[in-house]
């Protein structure tokens, strides 16, 4: 999956599950991992991460 991709299946994450997406992608990441498929999980770990960067900084 290219940047363009992760940033956009981010965003349609984000859009659909607000602070709860990221956990989403952590969950589907996992899941592919147990599977075997290393790839996918990179691709997970990817859009984690970009989610990540659209909420910003924990508010504490």
């Amino acid at each position: 999956m290219d940047a363009l991709q992760t940033a956009q299946y981010a965003r349609a994450l984000y859009s659909a599950h607000g602070d709860r997406a990221e956990a989403e992608a952590a969950l589907k990441m996992r899941e592919c991992q147990a599977a075997g498929n290393m790839q996918q999980a990179q691709d997970w770990q990817a859009v984690r991460q970009t989610i990540r960067q659209i909420r910003g900084p924990n508010q504490g």
